[in-house]
């Protein structure tokens, strides 16, 4: 468990760390990338909703992260099926996840630089 919130601390390190797994498993840049930005995403809304909670003094973040996928799935579910008549759940699912990485990062830098300036505002 320890291991888990050190790496949820410092998501950047489970990116790197699968980066060159994958990579020097397999030779494709791309694919290394999208496993990467899949795993480092579990890390990231861990992170993020730990930072939201610290911010906010409030215990929701998590359960804010969470609703948040919910709609997006709800969201681009519905637009499958009005434009295709049909719903590729894997297809839905990995869309979400990768945008769900790309919002996290943004709220973990968002949080992170937040989080120091009002820590150096304290100690002033």
């Amino acid at each position: 468990m320890g291991f888990f919130i050190v790496l949820s601390i410092l998501p950047f390190f489970p990116f790197l760390i699968v980066y060159w797994a994958m990579y020097g498993w397999k030779k494709d840049k791309r694919a290394s990338l999208r496993t990467a930005m899949d795993v480092t995403t579990v890390f990231l809304i861990f992170s993020v909703s730990a930072l939201f909670n610290l911010t906010f003094d409030t215990n929701f973040g998590f359960y804010l992260t969470l609703i948040l996928i919910l709609i997006a799935l709800g969201l681009i579910g519905g637009a499958q099926n009005r434009l295709k008549g049909k719903v590729d759940g894997g297809r839905m699912f990995r869309a979400v996840w990768r945008m769900a990485f790309v919002m996290m990062s943004f709220g973990y830098v968002l949080f992170t630089i937040f989080g120091l300036f009002r820590y150096l505002m304290k100690q002033m």
